[in-house]
C-alpha cells in the first residue's frame, strides 16, 4: 500500500470531482457530478484553492482543499481547512491523518500563522483524530452567519 499525497493541478479536476461530490452527499446534499466537476474545475483554475490529493496506490482516493485568509488582529495569512474527504474504501489507512498533516506542513510552508476548520458537533470520529492530532477547539468566539440565497 502505498500513498502519496501531492498538491492538484487543473489536470486533477476530473479525479478530485467524483470525490467531492460524494463529500458534498455526506452533509445531505442532492450528488451532481457536473456541478463538483464545475466548481473543483473552477477553483483550481482561479487558483482560489489548494487542493491536496491523497492517492492510494496511484488511484485518487482522498483530498483535502483549503482556502486562504487573513487574520487583521495579527496581520497574517491564514488557511482554512474546508473540505476533507477520505474514500468508504480508503478508510482506516491513516489517509486522514497524511491529509492533515500535509495541510499544516503546506500552510507553515506558506508562512500562515494558523489552519482552522469546523466540523460538525456530531461528527465525533472527526473531532477525535483532530485533537489526536493536535488541533484544539478554540473559546471565547462564537460563528455566526448570514445566508444570502
Amino acid at each position: 500500500m502505498s500513498i502519496e499525497i501531492r498538491r492538484a493541478s487543473v489536470e486533477d479536476a476530473e479525479a478530485i470531482a467524483p470525490l467531492f461530490d460524494l463529500y458534498r452527499v455526506f452533509y445531505q446534499q442532492p450528488s451532481d457530478l457536473a456541478l463538483a466537476r464545475r466548481f473543483i474545475g473552477e477553483r483550481l483554475q482561479h487558483a482560489q484553492s489548494v487542493i491536496l490529493l491523497a492517492e492510494l496506490d496511484g488511484e485518487a482516493v482522498a483530498f483535502t482543499q483549503l482556502f486562504p485568509s487573513f487574520s487583521s488582529v495579527r496581520a497574517g495569512r491564514s488557511w482554512i481547512l474546508n473540505d476533507l474527504y477520505v474514500q468508504a474504501s480508503a478508510r482506516r489507512t491513516g489517509i486522514a491523518r497524511a491529509l492533515l498533516q500535509a495541510a499544516a506542513d503546506f500552510a507553515r510552508a506558506d508562512g500562515a500563522i494558523r489552519l482552522e476548520l469546523e466540523t460538525d458537533p456530531d461528527n465525533r470520529s472527526a473531532q477525535a483524530l483532530y485533537r489526536h492530532m493536535g488541533w484544539e477547539p478554540y473559546e471565547g468566539t462564537l460563528r455566526f452567519r448570514l445566508h444570502l440565497d
